[in-house]
């Protein structure tokens, strides 16, 4: 994943100063890097039983759809307010640089389903926490300086590429 490492992009004081946004678009114009991150996560949950990916939107979409196909499961997405149709519930959570809410259909999981949580970045861990705890989680990069993991319950929580600083 060094080459992974290599390709993401740091943006300085995006989407506010003091902020150093991991730009991952450069990993996803790789054909070939996109395919090796792919077949990471697969490698990495082939042998858990899984009935669905839970993309966060929107970046967990690009990683959650190729997965969720990969592994032969179904992909549910969690969205921002108000992007998908009714009957919907709801979760506010802190972000880095303020705070926001997600929704997902109350249909989209089963009762007894076992879901991996799929994005592209995991920073302080808001995000993935207010999409729920599931089986699992998945991530391209981590901001492991931000402790997001230790707000995660399951015992897995995987990324691709972490950053200590």
């Amino acid at each position: 994943m060094e080459k992974v490492r290599a390709t993401i992009r740091d943006v300085p004081d995006f989407p506010k100063k003091g902020i150093v946004f991991k730009d991952i678009t450069p990993v996803l114009a790789d054909g070939a890097l996109l395919r090796d991150v792919i077949d990471a996560f697969v490698d990495e949950w082939r042998s858990e039983t899984i009935d669905k990916i839970l993309g966060i939107e929107s970046r967990g979409f690009i990683v959650g759809a190729p997965l969720a196909y990969a592994l032969g499961v179904g992909l549910v997405v969690v969205r921002k307010i108000g992007k998908l149709p009714p009957a919907t519930v709801q979760e506010s959570y802190a972000l880095e640089y303020g705070t926001s809410a997600l929704e997902i259909r109350t249909d989209a999981i089963a009762p007894g389903e076992r879901v991996l949580v799929v994005d592209d970045l995991l920073a302080t861990g808001g995000t993935a926490e207010a999409a729920g705890k599931l089986v699992g989680y998945s991530f391209l990069v981590e901001l492991a300086f931000l402790n997001g993991a230790r707000r995660l319950s399951p015992d897995k929580v995987h990324a691709l590429v972490k950053y200590t600083s």
